[in-house]
């Protein structure tokens, strides 16, 4: 698999539900060598820092072959980069991923930390409240990962999948576990034994604390 796009986004203003909010998701891709730090690519706004960024979510990662499927979904193209993803990769590859798989590009080391979680923002960027229901049930959120060791990327450069020994719960199952109206406690126990992302970590603690 290789990099499709490169995608860095700049502050700007959005309406939802009648109030002005600040977002970084409207990223564009970019040309030539960008480097990458332990807060993700260089260049690249995140504005709502509360819920989104940090090291544990430095980069949003998606899939040229899930833009396809939305494609023929939604039946209109959709331009790489409209959700807000960092890397397009050119596919996942066939094997489900794992919290705590790891991904090398050049010197670059990422390890997978959640899947995406869409929020009302998402909607707004699709100009589709309900495009945020239709993200979740569709099982195609992408991932976010922290950065492990530094360096630069461009289009076009390999990506090895580096699988964790453990067995950690895949993305999907904790995808599913985020939005499941009852939640499995043995998966939650799990997906704390794994190097979730801490925000992850911290509701899933409030989950078993009041079951």
């Amino acid at each position: 698999m290789h990099i499709v796009s490169v995608n860095v986004g700049k502050q700007e203003t959005i309406q939802i539900n009648g109030k002005a909010l600040t977002t970084g998701i409207f990223k564009q891709p970019v040309q030539g060598k960008v480097s990458i730090n332990a807060k993700g690519l260089v260049d690249d706004t995140v504005a709502d820092t509360t819920r989104h960024g940090g090291v544990d979510q430095a980069v949003y990662l998606y899939s040229a072959e899930d833009y396809a499927w939305w494609t023929a979904e939604l039946r209109k193209e959709m331009p790489i980069g409209i959700l807000g993803e960092n890397l397009t990769l050119s596919s996942f590859g066939a094997t489900p991923l794992r919290v705590g798989d790891r991904l090398k590009i050049n010197t670059i080391l990422l390890e997978i930390s959640f899947p995406r979680i869409p929020c009302a923002t998402l909607g707004a960027r699709m100009s589709d409240a309900a495009f945020v229901k239709r993200f979740i049930q569709a099982q195609r959120p992408g991932v976010y990962a922290r950065v492990l060791k530094e360096g630069e990327l461009q289009i076009g450069d390999l990506v090895n999948i580096l699988p964790t020994a453990n067995n950690f719960p895949t993305v999907i199952e904790l995808y599913d576990l985020w939005h499941a109206r009852k939640r499995d406690l043995k998966l939650l126990y799990r997906g704390l034994e794994a190097p979730i992302a801490e925000r992850a970590r911290a509701a899933f603690q409030f989950w078993l604390e009041h079951s």
